[in-house]
């Protein structure tokens, strides 16, 4: 999918690029497959504020993706690729042989026409047949990987997302994510084959402030230009520094460089093999 890039004819067109669509083959999507999305701004029942930065944005309706992809052994043709405005990646529309009709995110390299299915028995090796991780053959690229067997697809589903498979001992297969670590992952956990197209989409450059609004994304400031009672870096006349001796702080004080603020033992750090930071 490539990027498309205008001539400066305006200061929000200049250093900003767009979307082509080009693989887009269908522009409104299945009236049985799309629900309402209720917005919520960042905020609570309450009403109060708990995720920063949120707001606004262009209405969407939400499509009704399919990770689980639990129709074993029924062949699905790909009827149309579409755009979906709450990802990066495509949607692949499948048309299954008795009659369902179902969205996945589309690989990369599958076109409209071409059969795929899922399947917990060896089939063919190609973009979007989804099988067991301990059938696959070491060394392919996978996507849409569960982490519990049967409760679908959640690592590697972003645009151009892909997972390599590493080795298969004993229970566990070990796979080496997108961040460079390498995880175990129970060998009867469902992955698809390929990778997620739409790779070029972390190349867009959304250019002016307007382009994010419409995204639901709010302003971001620095704390330094806030008053004292919204963060501690705040106050004082003009452009003074921090002024505080024990290094910056978070919003709600606690210090922001040089401690971690993830907690070290985690029920799934036991599955880790190799971390995305580790020098070995």
């Amino acid at each position: 999918m490539p990027i498309k890039i205008y001539k400066p004819t305006t200061a929000g067109r200049r250093r900003s690029s767009v979307d082509a669509f080009t693989d887009i083959t269908k522009d409104k999507p299945e009236k049985q497959l799309v629900t309402r999305k209720k917005r919520y701004a960042g905020r609570n029942a309450k009403g109060r504020v708990t995720v920063r930065h949120r707001g606004g944005g262009a209405r969407k309706k939400v499509r009704l993706v399919d990770f689980k992809r639990d129709k074993y052994g029924v062949p699905a043709k790909v009827a149309a690729i579409e755009y979906d405005p709450n990802r990066g990646a495509r949607l692949a529309l499948l048309h299954y042989r008795d009659g369902e009709k179902r969205y996945i995110v589309a690989p990369f390299g599958l076109q409209v026409g071409d059969e795929i299915m899922s399947s917990k028995e060896r089939i063919e090796i190609k973009p979007g047949n989804r099988m067991p991780l301990e059938i696959i053959p070491v060394g392919v690229e996978v996507h849409s990987v569960e982490l519990t067997p049967g409760a679908g697809g959640v690592v590697a589903r972003g645009a151009g997302a892909g997972v390599q498979y590493m080795a298969l001992e004993g229970r566990f297969a070990q796979l080496k994510l997108p961040s460079g670590e390498i995880r175990l992952f129970p060998k009867d956990c469902m992955a698809t084959i390929g990778s997620v197209g739409n790779a070029d989409y972390r190349l867009i450059r959304w250019g002016k402030a307007g382009r994010t609004r419409h995204r639901g994304r709010r302003p971001v400031v620095r704390g330094k230009v806030m008053n004292p009672v919204d963060h501690p870096h705040g106050g004082g006349e003009g452009r003074n520094p921090i002024g505080l001796l024990k290094g910056p702080k978070t919003k709600w004080g606690k210090k922001a460089l040089g401690v971690k603020t993830r907690k070290a033992k985690k029920a799934s750090s036991k599955f880790i093999v190799k971390r995305r930071k580790s020098k070995k």
